[in-house]
């Protein structure tokens, strides 16, 4: 159908038969023909002379112009009405259509987005009349869909148990007793069944509504009819297809053109709107290019303007260069990042899009607004569309043309959306007065919400069985069958047809050259990369940060190494620290790769919606993210390798510098293919990065420089050959030494002058008689390295370089697939509902008196612990259902009198006068809230709206003391007297984000509120009964033991809604109440039952103070008073709301707005006539607000309370302790929050098994790989060694660490510290102390696993001290992890200061370079290390009297001169040297062994066997320490908020939460 502008005839009604319906021969004039021999949607020709004169007509000018449907009023004014057309015209260019557009010539305002003087009507014209002459509009497609006895699976578990530590190990130690579900023999978890048999067809240019509240399968019935199938399955007997195309052909050969938008917005938080829209244009561009518009135009010229096209109707004009953003990169606001990923839709343009819930978050002006531009497009372009939308208000109901009701997975109603509900209220159901329809119809799925007619309770249904069982007997039903059987008849379904055909020469047409005819792709895979690879160096121009950090970081480690190598001399002397220089050269270039798999995991769910939208093959992204980091890489790999190679004085010859360079650039690429092979192989990020760890401890102990390939033990001396690094540092080795001669730096014996062949050089390699060694002798010797080998190893490195980056382009392709999850509540053991555990419904079954007419439950549907979630990943509802599979959950009784009992009456009266807030954003004053004054009395709701970013959250924050930065103004009184210090303790603050312990249950969230924020006066007993009671009063019986958890396993959004507002509820707030959109995100039922508990607090004394952005008008009529604030914070109205709203409507109608009609929604009337974008009437409303009389009332109110109430004191300052900060002492707030993260790692046993595996795995390890080291000289270096591999995993056990801690803080600093909960100092002192009890048994298993493998039972003080110095090292890490983190903001940023202190503590613990070889200015360094101290005391305790009894390699061999025996000739030496003679009486080949007892060697190290308490003090001092300076980086840093800038040099300055202010903007 055509749209229809002013004088054009009004569309058909929805619930009127569709001409798109019809057989060709019935299709009317001017409107869309379906022909049966293309299975198309084709355009005649009249129907272009008809939009022609349309868009010709001067009407289309008319300020007044209104979109007519037979069943809408709608008024969309001017500038709304050509954005929407905009948006349309935008999908018909960028999705289907073959052409697209025009970009603008040059003076031509008319053509451009971006001038006030953009004529859409004028390019839509150019636009078409082009299209006809160019004769293609005739191959334009718009495929239909169809889905009949449409059943859906999926597989969950039935109920879940919370796992612990003890659970999780009795699991692991009975798996033998369990070997068929070892070997994978179990029996399959049985379907479970999601949608029943659904049925029905959205033609082209319809619109469909999908309905039914959280859990009834709306998400699995919009990804079923996008082929979003992942983890989903549908059973036999099961069609959908596409006007005849089958969905497997669709999915498989035309995956972009149906599409589906997830809740979840993602995107690449780096790059800028206009980015984002550009390339998404790009990549869905058609070839041709509108050439036949403007023959100069190129396709980045088009992706620009059909991206500013879009920003302009989605109001995003303004972003198109802010970054995106997410939760923790700065960019657009929530709202704009929401109008993002519509905008990104809208750029694809499929034919058939579904959009899940994408209005959430979005003011009711904003939903409409979008929902208006999917009508215009769906009218215009042609385009099916469904949309599962909550809380729909009557004007985005009436745009919808079909509609669709879910009741637990069944259908219970498909047909046009203006007759569902005169097909409910035939049922026997009424409707409530200003109920809007899409509530009412979601409404009858509530049995304690519908309302059934006087005489009508016993014969309407009730489960949802009778629900669909009605349906099927319906005369409705009938018509829906016959509108399928018409669209079948004219599309037969068929996968080779004509249908098929046509689709794929539409295709053809819009894709490039060289793109196979079949690919779902529009560009070719060149153009992918090219495109990608842009959008990499786009991200990397974006966030320079990382980039550079990673740079400095090698810089500053290569200067290090270098440096204490420095000077090194070309002598044998030199040898070990050559060696030790190349190690670690190859190694950092190598290891500095790891990062890559947390931003591969990072970018994974985006790529994933990308390939769902036929954007590009998710390999081509990977192969573009290896080609932008080669230059990358080049000069980091240069800046690092020049400064060490001079520094380190390596081999000044430029073939050696430029095969060090080749090969420790291959080395870095290579290690790169297997770090990204395995982020592509894995699924979750701790899988990875656990594989990677013992991967790394294989790569450096077996590189060859650890352990020597001649003392490498057969078990695991075959990891040298699939390691890349090995043959690595194998050519760089030959390369430095091949060919040259070194000269001796210690003879043997040292007489002077040498005499004959009767000396030899010390080294390994040597010969008698000879002042020098060669290298090529010494690296065969010691290493077992040949020159021969180093282009062998090169070829080896290529190999190993193409295998990885295959595998990881293959394993991208492969496993980039979203997965859907089941949703599931988790519960202690033991504390299972008995109702659950028999799969029996709680309460009465369902019957009449399952319903309640009348009354009013709170949290309406508690027990949806079995639904879904509004925002599920999966949304497989119906498959996480507790109980039997043939039993359904019931709605819980309602309690007897559903009323508010516990909340102690409250006389306080809280006011705010002329209250302003400045912020500083890039230097730049900027005003977020403008003399805003009002008040909240008890027993009152105060509702607080505005338009989109008016300030609403920032007045909330101000008005609660949770601001940290800016400058505030104004007054702020209780009873008339400034806020006291125990003010936030005594307000309660629901937040917008559902922020809880996921391990910990709900009553014990409650509990843990009510100890630390109820009076200590009141005892624990009676905290406990009250908790009890708001349990009772949120009706949250049925999951008060289930676990918080994450969304899929754990509460779902109403239930954490709930427990938000309880944990506020158990620290009985004395003041009152502040919740920030309590609504947000809840489908119309739930919102209204958190509504009308907050009521109830209200009608019990409490005083409520509420923002909210999307009411209905049933919520509305709840609220007494109202503040409501345009944009900038500036006051538009404060007041009474009145009854039926009249108060408030008469003050608006009297200053000149118009009439509200008497079904219209008050809320969404104050939104349109404030919103000056909607009303375009120009009239200022805070200027008529300062003009009034009522603002006068205020402020003379205002005042009366002062006055009245500025010497009575409030209840919260008569109370014992009312001035202190916390409720609660110290002591109590240290035990309490102690015992909760004990609590929290008992039930993580993957946190503490991933903890303690490493320990064991690195020990096993190491210890079999050094296993009972011999008593020669390589042998006690081995030792040493071993020792110093155990240090390696020391970064990895911070790394896993660190992320805890971040939650940890997250949950304290957004919730917990604002509402005065605890102290800081127990919150840091006790993550310190939780970890310590954990790191002490990793600490024990690591010891018991390296220990004695490597040296073997010893006397038990040896035993327990080297002990005690591993269990010292685990708390040290624990430590140092706390002292990284403590100030930091997240784990990425602390993970690479980790690398540099651990790494620069390493290198100068004295094992890779002694102290003696240091320079001197380095000696500090060695002296500051702790793992000097820690070493120095594992080694000598370990080793000491060790004898040394040298190998044959090791041994010096020549000969005494005539006529002397061995003994006779070094008789002189042995009285100062500390060596052995092994054969004294021989008089040839004296055999001397430097070194005869371990001491001796470590000396060389200062390493001292009486140090050994000495260094175990020392490292307690460097624990202590830790924990000093995290608790004094937390304080300044986190409490403070102190800045490092130069202007804090003399002053503190504050800093805080900038985001979340400018954005509220």
């Amino acid at each position: 159908m055509a749209a229809n502008i002013d004088g054009a005839e009004p569309l058909a009604a929805p619930g009127h038969q569709n001409v798109t319906n019809l057989p060709p021969s019935a299709a009317p004039s001017g409107v869309v023909s379906h022909t049966a021999d293309t299975g198309v949607a084709q355009h005649r020709p009249d129907e272009i002379e008809e939009v022609d004169q349309i868009l010709d007509s001067e009407s289309v000018t008319s300020a007044q112009t209104n979109l007519t449907r037979s069943h809408t009023h709608t008024m969309i004014q001017e500038h709304d009405r050509d954005a929407i057309r905009r948006v349309a015209t935008a999908m018909s260019f960028t999705g289907e259509h073959d052409q697209a557009g025009q970009t603008f010539t040059a003076g031509d305002d008319a053509l451009n987005p971006n001038s006030p003087n953009f004529d859409i009507s004028k390019w839509l014209g150019k636009f078409i009349r082009s299209m006809r002459g160019e004769g293609i509009d005739s191959a334009r497609v718009r495929p239909g869909i169809v889905f009949k006895n449409l059943s859906v699976s999926g597989s969950a578990p039935d109920l879940q148990v919370q796992q612990t530590v003890a659970s999780t190990l009795l699991s692991s130690l009975s798996l033998p007793l369990r070997i068929g579900e070892a070997v994978g023999l179990r029996k399959s978890a049985p379907k479970k069944q999601i949608l029943h048999k659904f049925n029905g067809v959205v033609a082209p240019g319809e619109l469909l509504v999908v309905l039914g509240r959280p859990g009834s399968g709306c998400s699995t019935l919009l990804k079923s009819m996008c082929g979003e199938l992942h983890g989903l399955h549908i059973d036999e007997g099961s069609t959908i297809h596409y006007s005849g195309i089958p969905q497997p052909k669709m999915v498989k050969e035309f995956r972009g053109e149906t599409i589906y938008n997830q809740e979840v917005d993602k995107h690449f938080p780096e790059l800028t709107v206009g980015q984002t829209l550009e390339f998404a244009a790009q990549v869905r561009m058609p070839s041709h290019k509108w050439s036949f518009v403007n023959p100069n135009m190129t396709r980045n010229q088009v992706a620009k303007y059909a991206a500013q096209v879009v920003m302009a109707v989605c109001g995003l004009s303004h972003t198109y260069n802010t970054k995106v953003g997410n939760e923790f990169v700065r960019g657009v606001s929530g709202g704009e990042r929401k109008r993002v990923s519509i905008a990104e839709m809208m750029v694809v343009g499929s034919p058939f899009m579904a959009w899940d819930n994408s209005t959430r978050g979005l003011d009711s002006a904003t939903a409409l607004k979008f929902v208006q531009t999917l009508r215009i497009a769906s009218d215009l372009a042609r385009t099916c569309n469904a949309v599962a939308i909550y809380q729909a208000s009557e004007s985005i109901y009436e745009l919808f043309d079909k509609a669709t009701v879910l009741y637990e997975g069944r259908q219970i109603y498909f047909g046009p959306a203006n007759g569902a509900k005169a097909y409910f209220e035939g049922l026997g159901y009424a409707c409530p007065t200003r109920q809007t329809t899409g509530d009412f119809l979601t409404s009858v799925t509530n049995p304690v919400e519908r309302k059934a007619k006087p005489g009508m309770e016993d014969k309407v249904p009730r489960t949802a069985e009778e629900f669909e069982a009605c349906w099927l007997k319906s005369a409705e039903y009938e018509a829906m069958l016959a509108a399928v059987a018409e669209h079948e008849a004219a599309y037969p379904l068929d996968a080779h047809g004509q249908n098929v055909s046509a689709m794929r020469e539409v295709k053809k047409e819009k894709q490039a050259n060289h793109v196979r005819p079949k690919s779902p792709y529009i560009i070719s895979t060149g153009m992918q990369i090219k495109l990608n690879t842009k959008r990499e160096y786009q991200r990397l121009w974006n966030d320079k940060a990382p980039t550079i950090t990673t740079a400095v970081t090698c810089i500053v480690l290569a200067l290090i190494i270098g440096s204490i190598v420095y000077g090194t001399p070309d002598a044998t002397a030199g040898f070990f620290s050559k060696s030790s220089a190349l190690f670690m050269a190859v190694l950092l270039n190598a290891l500095v790769t790891l990062t890559e798999i947390n931003s591969l995991y990072a970018q994974r769910p985006i790529v994933e919606k990308h390939a769902s939208y036929a954007f590009y093959h998710p390999a081509t992204n990977a192969i573009a993210g290896v080609v932008a980091d080669i230059p990358i890489k080049f000069v980091i790999a240069t800046c690092f390798n020049i400064v060490l190679y001079f520094m380190a004085g390596l081999r000044r010859e430029p073939a050696q510098f430029f095969i060090y360079f080749l090969f420790t650039y291959t080395a870095t690429f290579t290690m790169s293919a297997i770090f990204r092979t395995m982020a592509a192989m894995t699924r979750t990020i701790s899988q990875a990065m656990s594989l990677a760890g013992i991967v790394v401890l294989g790569l450096v102990m077996y590189t060859g420089f650890v352990i020597t390939v001649p003392s490498m033990h057969p078990w695991f001396a075959w990891i040298r050959w699939i390691n890349p690094i090995y043959y690595a540092f194998e050519a760089l080795i030959a390369n430095e030494f091949h060919g040259r001669q070194f000269v001796c730096s210690v003879i043997i014996p040292g007489y002077s002058p040498p005499i004959g062949n009767s000396w030899i050089c010390s080294t390994v390699g040597s010969v008698a008689g000879q002042d020098f060694v060669s290298g090529d002798a010494y690296i065969a010797e010691s290493f077992g390295y040949y020159y021969s080998h180093v282009w062998r190893n090169f070829g080896i490195m290529i190999a190993f370089l193409i295998f990885f980056m295959g595998l990881y382009f293959v394993a991208t392709e492969v496993n980039s697939v979203p997965t859907s999850e089941g949703e599931m509540l988790v519960y202690q053991k033991g504390r299972i509902p008995p109702h659950l555990l028999k799969g029996a419904p709680r309460g009465p079954s369902s019957g009449a008196g399952s319903d309640a007419n009348n009354t009013k439950v709170v949290g309406s549907g508690a027990t949806k612990s079995t639904s879904g979630s509004s925002y599920a990943t999966g949304d497989v509802e119906n498959a996480a259902r507790v109980g039997d599979a043939g039993e359904k959950p019931q709605a819980p009784e309602p309690a007897a009198d559903n009323e508010v009992h516990g909340i102690p009456p409250q006389k306080d009266i809280f006011t705010w006068k002329n209250v302003v807030y400045d912020i500083e954003v890039k230097g730049k004053e900027r005003r977020l809230l403008d003399h805003v004054s009002g008040w909240v009395k008890p027993g009152t709701l105060t509702a607080l709206m505005g338009v989109s970013g008016a300030g609403k959250t920032t007045l909330l924050d101000v008005l609660a003391e949770r601001t940290t930065m800016g400058v505030i103004t104004g007054d702020m009184f209780v009873n008339g007297s400034p806020r006291g210090t125990n003010f936030q303790r005594n307000t309660g603050y629901v937040q917008q984000q559902d922020l809880h312990l996921e391990t910990a249950t709900v009553r014990e969230s409650l509990r843990f509120s009510a100890m630390l924020r109820q009076p200590k006066t009141v005892s624990k007993q009676e905290k406990y009964a009250f908790v009890e009671e708001v349990i009772q009063m949120l009706n949250m019986e049925d999951f008060a033991d289930a676990v918080v958890g994450v969304p899929g396993e754990g509460l779902n959004v109403e239930q954490r809604k709930l427990l938000t507002i309880g944990v506020e509820l158990a620290a009985k707030p004395k003041l009152l109440l502040f919740l920030d959109e309590p609504t947000s995100g809840l489908d119309s039922q739930s919102s209204w039952a958190i509504c009308n508990f907050l009521r109830k607090l209200a009608d019990a004394g409490q005083a409520v103070l509420c923002t909210i952005h999307q009411p209905s008008a049933v919520l509305f009529e709840q609220f007494d008073r109202l503040l409501f604030l345009a944009a900038g914070g500036k006051t538009v109205y404060f007041g009474e709301v009145g009854h039926d709203s009249r108060t408030l409507l008469d003050y608006f109608e009297a200053k000149g707005a118009r009439a509200c009609g008497s079904a219209e929604n008050p809320a969404e009337y104050m939104l349109e006539i404030v919103n000056k974008t909607v009303a375009g009437d120009g009239q200022d409303w805070h200027a008529t607000w300062n003009a009034s009389a009522e603002r006068v009332a205020v402020e003379s109110e205002i005042e009366r309370i002062y006055v009245e109430k500025r010497n009575v004191s409030s209840a919260a300052d008569k109370e014992p302790d009312s001035d202190s900060e916390f409720a609660m002492p110290f002591s109590t707030q240290l035990w309490e929050v102690t015992y909760r993260i004990f609590q929290q790692y008992w039930r993580m046993p993957s946190y503490i098994f991933a903890k303690l595996s490493l320990g064991i795995l690195a020990g096993l390890f190491v210890g079999f790989s050094f296993f009972q080291a011999k008593g020669t000289l390589a042998g006690t270096q081995s030792v040493i060694f071993s020792v110093f591999q155990i240090l390696t995993i020391f970064s990895s056990l911070v790394q896993q660490i660190m992320p805890l801690f971040v939650t940890q803080r997250s949950l304290y600093e957004v919730r917990e510290r604002p509402g005065k909960m605890y102290s800081w100092k127990a919150f840091i002192i006790a993550n310190i102390v939780v970890e310590f009890p954990w790191q002490i048994l990793t600490g024990i298993v690591t010891y018991a696993c390296f220990y004695y493998p490597v040296i073997g039972v010893q006397a038990a003080q040896r035993q327990g001290l080297v002990l005690l110095f591993v269990i010292q090292l685990m708390l040290y890490a624990s430590s140092f992890a706390t002292m990284c983190i403590a100030a930091l903001p997240d784990a990425q940023t602390a993970g690479g200061i980790v690398t540099l202190l651990v790494m620069t503590s390493l290198i100068f613990s004295g094992v890779l370079q002694t102290p003696a070889a240091l320079p001197g200015f380095w000696i500090f360094m060695y002296r500051v290390s702790p793992f000097t101290y820690w070493v120095s005391g594992v080694i000598s305790t370990a080793v000491h009297d060790r004898p040394i009894v040298c190998s044959a390699a090791e041994t010096s061999i020549f000969s005494p001169p005539m006529g002397y025996t061995c003994g006779q000739y070094l008789a002189p030496y042995l009285t100062v040297a500390p060596g052995t003679l092994q054969n004294p009486d021989d008089t040839a080949d004296c055999r001397y062994c430097q070194i005869s007892v371990a001491d001796t060697y470590l000396a060389q190290s200062n390493i001292y066997w009486s140090t050994r308490w000495r260094n175990f003090g020392i490292l307690w001092a460097y624990i202590l320490f830790n924990i000093f300076i995290a608790i004094l980086t937390y304080y300044l840093f986190r409490v403070r908020r102190v800045s490092l800038s130069l202007s804090s040099l003399s002053s503190l300055k504050f800093w805080g939460k900038k985001k979340k202010a400018a954005e509220a903007v």
